[in-house]
């Protein structure tokens, strides 16, 4: 991978000149700054606006390792300091671009918190101890580490991740100081709930979003109160709450919004937040009337999830630098206020939750 450029590096909170958008926001005039907040019991605050690195690896069509750099770049001076990863993004290529910058930019190892994940290499074989051994020193030596911030468990089967011994095994990698902290990304909030109560899990990743309310009424509380911190992704429903897909929008071959549009290669959830593209369009563009002028319809729906306390970060996922500064937009915005979230609730019960697919 090619160096990272290092100058024009901002400290955390502050806007540097090359997401110059960030400065103020055109409807509200307030000056964009991220704020932190606690992960669950690892000890250290990260930004409640991370970026989601899956598509620097694979899977939403081609990025330049230019562009990933400078979408890294990007975040990072606009004040983000969680990167979430995975082993498999690309097959490794995303860590390998995180480990790059983190090497090449000074100062950016003591800010970034990398979150990293394992369990979907070499599936649906990759779940001994000797898997999880070696996919922890691959991504250890990919990103150029010591010692991984933290490891999450990637989607794995209910039936694996509820034998408890991927658990063991990782907190034999942290006694021996190979991670910090461990926990997992999971598909159903029967899954979600099991962690919890498992002990040991520092950090939940999850599915929420304005279509995926489910959470709130069946995790947050307990997540709370065991300290589990929680890691929002699919925040705009793969594209769906930035407002901007039509019926007839077209994907590259290579994007899941393609080859898993219907569950095709994996959980549907994960792509639309498994609602079908049409009703999702459909669904998207009946919101819009709510989103108050001058605001993006992307920072609104950002902000509908930072809104909940239980929720320690929210990981968009960013194609471009552009894409990673407008992100950081919602932590300018108001909370959107009782009576706006009343009436996203009653849109969800009414008009989502019969269409959603998949495990939840």
């Amino acid at each position: 991978m090619g160096k990272f450029p290092a100058q024009g590096l901002a400290r955390a909170g502050s806007v540097d000149k090359s997401c110059p958008r960030l400065a103020q926001h055109p409807a509200t005039g307030r000056i964009a700054t991220v704020n932190t907040r606690p992960l669950g019991n690892t000890g250290r605050s990260v930004s409640e606006i991370g970026l989601g690195t899956w598509q620097l690896g694979s899977g939403w069509g081609e990025v330049t390792d230019a562009e990933a750099g400078e979408t890294l770049r990007a975040a990072y001076d606009s004040g983000v300091t969680f990167f979430d990863t995975a082993d498999v993004y690309g097959n490794g290529r995303s860590e390998s671009l995180i480990g790059a910058f983190l090497r090449d930019t000074p100062g950016a190892r003591e800010r970034i918190f990398v979150a990293t994940k394992l369990g979907r290499r070499e599936w649906p074989h990759g779940f001994t101890r000797e898997h999880v051994r070696r996919f922890t020193d691959d991504s250890l030596r990919r990103l150029g580490l010591d010692a991984l911030d933290l490891t999450q468990l990637h989607c794995v089967p209910t039936e694996v991740l509820k034998r408890g011994e991927l658990f063991g095994w990782l907190e034999e990698l942290k006694t021996e100081g190979k991670l910090l902290a461990y926990g997992a990304s999971v598909e159903s909030m029967e899954e979600a709930t099991f962690c919890v109560r498992h002990g040991g899990v520092a950090a939940l990743q999850i599915i929420f979003n304005i279509f995926r309310q489910k959470p709130i009424t069946t995790l947050f509380a307990e997540a709370q109160a065991a300290r589990v911190g929680l890691i929002v992704r699919l925040p705009l429903a793969s594209g769906l709450l930035a407002g901007k897909l039509t019926k007839q929008t077209a994907f590259a071959i290579g994007d899941h919004r393609v080859f898993n549009r219907d569950g095709q290669c994996f959980n549907v959830g994960e792509t639309f937040a498994g609602l079908p593209f049409e009703k999702g369009v459909e669904l998207a563009d009946a919101l819009k009337a709510q989103v108050p002028a001058g605001v993006g319809m992307a920072a609104w729906a950002l902000r509908w999830c930072l809104d909940f306390p239980a929720v320690t970060t929210v990981i968009p996922g960013a194609r471009n630098a552009a894409q990673a500064c407008a992100n950081v937009l919602a932590a300018t915005l108001p909370p959107l206020g009782t009576e706006t979230h009343a009436g996203l609730a009653r849109f969800y019960a009414e008009e989502v939750a019969a269409h959603i697919r998949g495990p939840y």
